[in-house]
Order: structure tokens, then C-alpha cells, then sequence
């Protein structure tokens, strides 16, 4: 007798564009019990059915967009949705978290899972509608804008509601860190618009009218009113509420956690200059990527007149404006807000464009790139005229140097030689975002070892454990109390990170905003509510372990494609005391021993200390040694 399924739709729809075929697959609850959904089922999906060595952007790449089981259901911060692929930016594993009503929508419609597949002969678009499913012309569509996409789909079907994921100009002219849009919501970082244009896929709109059974519904209505107060109650939800993510930019300077001139330090000295301006002359107001969302962070953002007069548009959040400030040496905040404007028209990763222009102004000053390399653009450190311009350049992939630069720094550093690899602040390919591990260890680590490359959110924010103190409610499960912990100490921070990374993988998961963590919910509490709505009986201890499984499968997606010790490296500058601000004599900015952070991790890990490769004994005990094998 098969077993009644809960807190699921029950289906995968898959898409072959160049079959143009449309087929729906039930799910494999055996699959499902030990990964759960989100990047968890998306990595034993791709793990799967990508073979070794493919074309990121061939049509033998695969797009999932993948829910979990807290999606269409109250459960707090449920509006997401993961997407997972092989990056054209790195060559690895790829995943990318967005928030809005776009992923519960697609499981309202009948599907826990969207797999794209293939490649069009022609631009097209996919309309998901509950069963009726068409692959749509989409010539119409070419060399729009993100918003002029959205707004045309919404005219075309004369509905509002539809919810809408689409690429701009650089996703479809394949720049490598191009972004998927969700409304003015992005799935970020590693190139996911890249893929998508490569499929000659230019949007994907959704309408669902399903609802999602829940096996112990007046429990799980009673649970999430208890864990929605403790949020509430939380003196962090106002702080995300009446300053999102980009008030952060004051602590985050002070405490030495603010990458500036493409990581030369770790403080400005700005901080708090840079956000009174934005607070007082660019912020509108707040706003969730979804309804029902108990702290919305979100910023909407304008400048109202001069030089980079912007429309009121969602975005400028705090890695944002760091990128196209600290990391760039720009004191004009409305050349940032307007840059962040830019990005979401063309749909582009703000993390990656802030950290390429660095690149380019360090070369730039190093006399690696001159003004004719940069198709006459004066490159100073500051130059807000220079770097809109080469922003637009990357974006549209313009010959020259926006055609060099649209690589990222990794493969820009490549080709440019001279030393510029020494300049490439990256970490297997990806690069770095605006958190500096000087300011406190375990972020070096978290660094090294995230699977999409040098990443500070997924699978977690360490420098929050190791500065503001958090213990994301992973207590119970072994790590520290982080009050007793010195933020600069090296040993125990690899076993920490460890204990970090399984916990910190949960929403990613569940499909579910991580932010939620910071404000009192943790392991234990997702537990409770996942038991209530699949009725399965899940523990905080169990569920540790599926975030330890998702891991260790994506490792093994990443060794398949040569990854190895030496790429858990970090660059060499950000182990280096800060050359200015207020910690360049401060000793303990330095990181002594990353190599031996790494070995303890490893060790935690139960991979090999010479090539960090899960061992045999550590896929058994999780139940995926049988997919070491696979392709």
C-alpha cells in the first residue's frame, strides 16, 4: 500500500525544450524521507542525472527549481524557492535561494519540483497554469528588460496575480553570473541566468489554485502560533524591519566585517556615513517578498533626482551596497542605488559585478589594465562614472572589456596574467561577498568549504556566530556557546563550522528564509513543524543529519568535477593584516593557520585530509554510498 503523502504536492513536472515534451513523475517518498526537498532532493537530482565534465551551458545542464515542504503551508518565512545547477561561473555545484510567492505558487499549481532540461531552437516560455502546462513563443520577449518581461506576460494573460521568473539582457547573452528574477526578488550568485539563457528560456509564469495537505493541521496551526510569537518577541525582527539587511552596514564597519577596496581592508571608517545617507535620502519603506512574512526586511529604494535619478524599485540591500561602495571606494550612495537598479533591470548578480569592478580598479591602479585595455574608462578607485559605465559594459557583454570581464574575476585574472590572479578575491570561482574573516575565524572556514565557492550565506552566516553571538538554536547538537568563544581564536572553529554548516542547510531545505534563524527558530523548531505536516516523526538530531547529507552529496558533485584540498583555499589577502582602517595593527586580524582549520574540519567532516573526499565510512553512515558510483 503506498503511503499517504502530506506537506507535498506529489509531483515533479519536467520540461525537454528540445524535444519540446512535458512529462509529470511522482515523487519517491524514499527519496524524500531522506532528503527531505529544496537542495537536498535537488542534489541527488543532479547528482543523478548530470554526467561528469558536462557544458554548464549545454543543453545536457539541468534547472531545478525545487520547494520543500514548509512552502503552501503557514509555516514562518515559507515564501521561497531553490534553484540548483551546474554553474557556468565555477564549474561546480550551483543552488541559489529567492524569496516571493513564485515557488509556493508552483506547488499550489501540482509540483514539488521543475526540472528544465534541453535547449530551444528558438526564444521561448514556459506557462504553467495547475495541469495545463505550454511552451510559448517567446521571440516577443528578447532584448527586454526584467520588468518590460514581467509587464508584457502579465498584459499577454491580462492577470497580475501570475506569478513570473525571468532573466534580462545578461541572462540572455549568457553572462556567467546573470541572475533568474523573481519580481525584484533574485536568484543570485553562480550564473543561473546563464543557464536558463543558454536553454533560450526567457521566463517561466506560474498560477496554482491547489492546496497542500498537512497530516496534523490543529497541531501545526498551534505550532506555528507559538514559534510566530518568539519571533515576534525577538528584538531582532524590528531590526530587520525598520532597517532591513542594508542597517547593517555601520555594525558590520565597526566590527571589521566590511570588505573595502577589493579587501585591502576590512573597514572604511563609513559605515555609519554611508547608511544615515541612504536612511535619509534613498529608503521608501519596507517591504516582504511575500505576504504574510512576520519581519519584512526588504527595501524599497529611489533617488529622486540628479545625475542617477532611479525609480522606486525593490533592492539596495546590504551586500549590494557595500559591493558598489566599500568594495569599490564610491562614497556616492545614489551612484549604488542606482547601480542596484541596473543590475535588477539586467538581470545580474550585484555580489559578483561590485567584486569584478574592484578587480578591474586594482588592476587598473597596478598599471595591469590601462585606460586603452578598459575601452577608455578612467578606473580610479571611486570613479562613479567609470564604474556605471563598465557595470553596463559586463552587463551587455560590449567587446572590449565588458566581453573580459563578464567571466568573472577567476577567468578575467586568467587571461589578463601579469599577476593579476593575486587581485581575484574568489573562492573556487565565486566571488567573494561583503563579510571579512578577519573579524572572526569561523567565516574563513565556511569560506573554504561552501559548495558553490566563497560564500557567507549558504550554507550559513558564521561571522554571526562568531561576532553577534548566535547560536542559530544549535545548542543542543554540540556546538559552543558562542559567548564563550573569542571571535579571533583558530582552534575549534573547524568542528564549529561543521556543526554550523549541517544546521544552516535546513531552509535551504525545507525551503524556508534563513533570516528566521536569527530570531529564534532553529533545528528543533523546524522538527516540530515538519513532523506536523508530513506526519513523519522528525527530530532536531535528524533533521542535523539530513542538512550533513545534502553536504556531503554536493561535496561529492563537486569532487566528480576535479575539486580538491587545494580549492578549499582561500585568497591569499584576506588572511593578511588589513594595509589601512582601524585594524590594520591589530594582530589577531591575521589568519595564522587556515590549514589547520581546515584539517579539524575535515576530521569533523570524515573527509580525507589530503584531498577532502568523503570517505567510504561517512557516505555509509549517511546512506548515499551507493551513489558514489553513479556517472
Amino acid at each position: 500500500m503506498n503511503e499517504e503523502l502530506y506537506g507535498y504536492a506529489g509531483k515533479t513536472l519536467r520540461i525537454d525544450l528540445t524535444r519540446n515534451k512535458i512529462s509529470k513523475e511522482q515523487l519517491n517518498i524514499d527519496d524524500l524521507k531522506m532528503f527531505i526537498g529544496g537542495v537536498g532532493y535537488a542534489a541527488q537530482i543532479l547528482y543523478k542525472e548530470l554526467s561528469k565534465g558536462i557544458n554548464p551551458l549545454g543543453p545536457e545542464n539541468k534547472l531545478v527549481f525545487a520547494t520543500g515542504p514548509f512552502n503552501g503551508t503557514r509555516a514562518p518565512g515559507s515564501g521561497r524557492v531553490d534553484t540548483c545547477f551546474k554553474s557556468p561561473l565555477t564549474n561546480i555545484w550551483g543552488e541559489s535561494s529567492c524569496g516571493g510567492k513564485w515557488g509556493p505558487t508552483l506547488k499550489s499549481a501540482g509540483y514539488d519540483f521543475l526540472i528544465i532540461e534541453g535547449k530551444s531552437d528558438k526564444p521561448v516560455y514556459i506557462l504553467i497554469d495547475d495541469e495545463n502546462v505550454h511552451i510559448k513563443a517567446g521571440q516577443k520577449l528578447s532584448g527586454k528588460t526584467t520588468t518590460q518581461k514581467i509587464k508584457f506576460i502579465k498584459r499577454e494573460f491580462r492577470d497580475e496575480k501570475i506569478e513570473i521568473a525571468t532573466i534580462g539582457l545578461s541572462g540572455e547573452r549568457l553572462v556567467l553570473f546573470s541572475n533568474i528574477m523573481i519580481g525584484e526578488r533574485a536568484a543570485g550568485r553562480c550564473g543561473a541566468g546563464a543557464v536558463m539563457g543558454s536553454k533560450n528560456l526567457l521566463a517561466i509564469a506560474v498560477k496554482g489554485s491547489g492546496k497542500i495537505p498537512i497530516a496534523n493541521p490543529r497541531e501545526f496551526s498551534s505550532i506555528v502560533k507559538k514559534y510566530n510569537s518568539i519571533v515576534l518577541n525577538n528584538p531582532g525582527s524590528k531590526a530587520f524591519i525598520d532597517d532591513g539587511t542594508t542597517g547593517d552596514i555601520p555594525s558590520c564597519d565597526a566590527l571589521g566585517d566590511f570588505p573595502t577596496k577589493n579587501w585591502r581592508s576590512n573597514s572604511w571608517g563609513k559605515g555609519d556615513e554611508l547608511y544615515d545617507y541612504f536612511k535619509n535620502n534613498n529608503l521608501i519603506t519596507n517591504r516582504g517578498c511575500f505576504p504574510g512574512c512576520l519581519m519584512p526586511c526588504g527595501r524599497v529604494a529611489r533617488v529622486k533626482s540628479g545625475k542617477w535619478k532611479t525609480p522606486e524599485h525593490g533592492g539596495s540591500e546590504y551586500e549590494t551596497i557595500s559591493a558598489f561602495t566599500a568594495f569599490i571606494l564610491n562614497e556616492d550612495v545614489d551612484a549604488a542605488v542606482h547601480a542596484s537598479y541596473l543590475c535588477n533591470e539586467y538581470g545580474i548578480d550585484t555580489i559578483s559585478m561590485g567584486s569584478v569592478i574592484a578587480f578591474a580598479m586594482d588592476c587598473f591602479e597596478n598599471g595591469i589594465i590601462t585606460v586603452k585595455d578598459a575601452d577608455g574608462l578612467d578606473l580610479r578607485w571611486g570613479n562613479t562614472d567609470a564604474f556605471i559605465a563598465l557595470l553596463k559594459k559586463i552587463a551587455l557583454k560590449e567587446n572590449g572589456i565588458g566581453e573580459l570581464l563578464n567571466e568573472g574575476t577567476r577567468r578575467a585574472s586568467e587571461r589578463i596574467g601579469k599577476g593579476a590572479k593575486d587581485l581575484a578575491m574568489h573562492g573556487k570561482g565565486l566571488e567573494g561577498p561583503a563579510h571579512d574573516p578577519r573579524l572572526g575565524k569561523a567565516l574563513a572556514v565556511t569560506y573554504g568549504t561552501a559548495n558553490r565557492g566563497m560564500c557567507h550565506i549558504h550554507p550559513i552566516e558564521a561571522m554571526a556566530y562568531d561576532c553577534v553571538k548566535k547560536d542559530f538554536g544549535m545548542l543542543p547538537f554540540g556546538i559552543p556557546d558562542p559567548k564563550e568563544v573569542d571571535r579571533w581564536q583558530e582552534k575549534g572553529k573547524g568542528r564549529i563550522v561543521k556543526i554550523l554548516q549541517d544546521g544552516g542547510k535546513l531552509p535551504d531545505i525545507l525551503v524556508c528564509c534563513k533570516f528566521y534563524m536569527y530570531v529564534g527558530l532553529g533545528p528543533e523548531h523546524f522538527a516540530d513543524m515538519l513532523s506536523c505536516i508530513t506526519g513523519w516523526d522528525i527530530s532536531g538530531e535528524q533533521l542535523m543529519k539530513i542538512g550533513e547529507r545534502a553536504i556531503n552529496l554536493q561535496r561529492l558533485f563537486n569532487c566528480r568535477e576535479g575539486i580538491t584540498r587545494r580549492d578549499d583555499l582561500i585568497p591569499a589577502r584576506v588572511c593578511k593584516i588589513p594595509e589601512f582602517g582601524q585594524y590594520a595593527d591589530i594582530e589577531e586580524c591575521r589568519i595564522n593557520d587556515y590549514e589547520g582549520m581546515l584539517d579539524e574540519y575535515y576530521e569533523e567532516r570524515g573527509w580525507s585530509k589530503e584531498k577532502g573526499i568523503p570517505a567510504e565510512a561517512k557516505l555509509k553512515e549517511l546512506g548515499i554510498n551507493s551513489l558514489q558510483t553513479i556517472r
